[in-house]
């Protein structure tokens, strides 16, 4: 199941902005990535209220991937009918229609995996992480495949990832049943979707930290949107049009996701160590060098940046969301707890992502799209990404200068 659940989303997620460039979109492609911010916003909590009272879990993940798949299946046939001729109105809301019944998948799937593990009378904790790594691996092959088919420059990545969402929709109807509360206990509005957890604003930590786990949030999804277009860029100089980066760029940034992989292991040591203050700032300089490399390097003699680039990359991610999660778990009362991590995420995917990824597409437009020759579109680039690196590193002063936080090493 995670192993099908994440390649959905590998299917495209790191391909789709060269191929938004191929259809004439290069300044959409903010508005694509900030539309998976968006729906992070309500959906997870409308579907997750309709999967503990009425629907089983396993069934509302079934019928999600079912609707997703239909949908990404659509804009993909209608990407690929119209060639030249793609119209944004039409390819964006079908796009759209898809990603909100994607999106809550991604907690339900948690959800089902949780569920069967407890029944199957195992520890969660100690269980789900050795599962979890294979949506990760998942998502690789995905890439993987998008990469050595071609598929990365045109709309065929959203049919190949249709196809996998609907084995992903039938499977699920297979997998073990989850309860339902069908208790006539009445909850308001505002429990119902979480909202309880914004009275953890009134302490001063807790508001100092998902405010900035919203400003870190803004980095989440640039490199999604706009690394593999940057890279792809340098077929359009002779000097780089041969090297494998150029020509593989989804096969280079999949060194992100095997990185990820590997840190996520680290993450206990690191928080014992050193605490969530310091792992939380090593996550934001670890995103200044993300950005930053981009910007130093080129597929040819740098392409070691780009590879360091991605190895970093595993720190920034994995540092910031998990560790940030286990932090928000420790310091949160349990009648609350599930809220607070619905905050968390609703802080970093929801408004951050959405953030960035608008704020990313202004200055890509400015520095990158508004000029005629590829020679001044790369000197474009390495200046958005400059940016980019200079962001998350007044981000990551700040930090350390506002958020208070004594550790105690065990």
């Amino acid at each position: 199941m995670n192993f099908l659940q994440f390649a959905v989303w590998g299917a495209y997620l790191t391909s789709m902005g060269s191929c938004l460039v191929t259809a004439n979109m290069s300044s959409k492609i903010g508005l694509f990535y900030a539309m998976q911010g968006i729906v992070s916003l309500f959906m997870p909590a409308l579907i997750g209220i309709i999967a503990d009272r009425w629907v089983p879990a396993q069934k509302m993940l079934g019928i999600c991937h079912g609707l997703a798949a239909i949908f990404i299946f659509a804009a993909g046939s209608y990407g690929l009918s119209a060639g030249g001729d793609v119209e944004f109105n039409r390819l964006f809301t079908l796009y759209s229609l898809s990603v909100l019944f994607y999106m809550p998948t991604i907690a339900l799937s948690n959800s089902v995996a949780y569920s069967a593990l407890e029944s199957a009378g195992m520890d969660t904790i100690k269980e789900f992480p050795s599962i979890r790594i294979f949506g990760t691996i998942g998502f690789i092959c995905a890439m993987l495949i998008v990469d050595a088919t071609g598929f990365q420059y045109n709309f065929s990545q959203f049919i190949f990832s249709a196809a996998i969402g609907i084995t992903l929709a039938l499977y699920s109807f297979t997998l073990p049943k989850c309860k339902v509360n069908r208790s006539k206990e009445t909850k308001s509005f505002v429990e119902a979707m979480g909202l309880d957890a914004f009275a953890l604003f009134k302490d001063k930590r807790m508001a100092t930290f998902f405010i900035f786990s919203m400003l870190l949030g803004v980095s989440l999804q640039i490199t999604n949107g706009f690394a593999n277009p940057f890279i792809t860029s340098f077929k359009d100089i002779p000097m780089y049009a041969d090297t494998f980066g150029a020509n593989h760029a989804n096969a280079l940034i999949s060194l992100s996701q095997i990185s990820e992989t590997l840190c996520i292991l680290l993450i206990p040591f690191f928080l014992r160590k050193f605490g969530i203050k310091k792992v939380m700032l090593i996550a934001m300089v670890a995103w200044v060098f993300r950005f930053g490399l981009f910007g130093a390097g080129n597929p040819g003699n740098g392409v070691w940046m780009f590879i360091l680039s991605m190895i970093v990359y595993g720190v920034a991610f994995d540092f910031f969301n998990i560790s940030g999660s286990l932090f928000v778990n420790e310091a949160t009362d349990e009648s609350i707890r599930s809220s607070a991590q619905g905050l968390f995420m609703l802080m970093t995917n929801g408004f951050g992502a959405t953030i960035g990824t608008l704020g990313a597409q202004f200055v890509v437009n400015k520095l990158v799209y508004s000029q005629s020759d590829i020679a001044s579109q790369i000197s474009g680039w390495s200046s958005a990404w400059y940016i980019f690196a200079g962001y998350a590193l007044i981000v990551a002063i700040l930090f350390a200068v506002i958020f208070k936080y004594e550790h105690e090493q065990t």
